[in-house]
């Protein structure tokens, strides 16, 4: 299906361009959400004499994204969970605990604009890029730690995950002595 854009999106194209998208994509996202009309003669004109407005609101947009991502691009924010002694989480911390945290520092963001591929599962400091407005990004530091205390000690740069580690020497001695206290070797299993 061809449509016009009505904002920029990321990966498709800017404002006034006419694209081929999937149907579906079009029908259940791009139609819905207002981003897109469908491409015909009709809304050809529709758009030419609204787009001095739409660039003009686009403009605005930007604008109020800009001085929100001046105030959150660079800050640290601490999230407490339960983790292993290896520092796998019990859980993991997703798109909406970390919106949920932004928004309780004083700047409204939702979940939709912190770009994560997949959740955290592991303790330390992450860095989370957040999508103000399609042409404004803010980074953003996610601490998750076990306590507040370790949250400190982790932005002081300490690593506090331990980890066991076992040499193949001392994992082949222990086998070894196991096989010879039965009586066999590992050519007679």
């Amino acid at each position: 299906m061809q449509i016009i854009l009505l904002e920029r999106i990321a990966k498709l194209g800017q404002m006034g361009d006419v694209v081929r998208v999937k149907d579906g994509y079009a029908r259940n996202f791009l139609l819905p959400a207002g981003k897109a009309l469908r491409a015909s003669e009709a809304n050809r004109k529709k758009f030419e004499g609204q787009r001095a407005q739409l660039e003009a609101r686009n403009l605005e947009l930007r604008a109020e994204a800009v001085a929100v991502a001046e105030k959150v691009d660079g800050q640290s924010f601490i999230i407490i969970r339960q983790a292993g002694e290896t520092g796998q989480l019990y859980g993991s911390v997703s798109t909406r605990d970390i919106a949920e945290i932004v928004s309780a520092g004083g700047v409204s963001v939702h979940r939709n604009q912190i770009m994560m591929m997949l959740p955290i599962k592991t303790l330390g400091l992450h860095s989370i890029p957040v999508q103000m407005h399609p042409e404004v990004e803010a980074h953003i530091t996610v601490n998750v730690a076990r306590s507040p205390e370790e949250a400190e000690r982790q932005a002081a740069g300490e690593t506090l995950t331990m980890r066991e580690e076992t040499s193949l020497a001392d994992l082949g001695l222990e086998v070894g002595a196991a096989l010879e206290a039965s009586g066999g070797s590992l050519g007679d299993r």
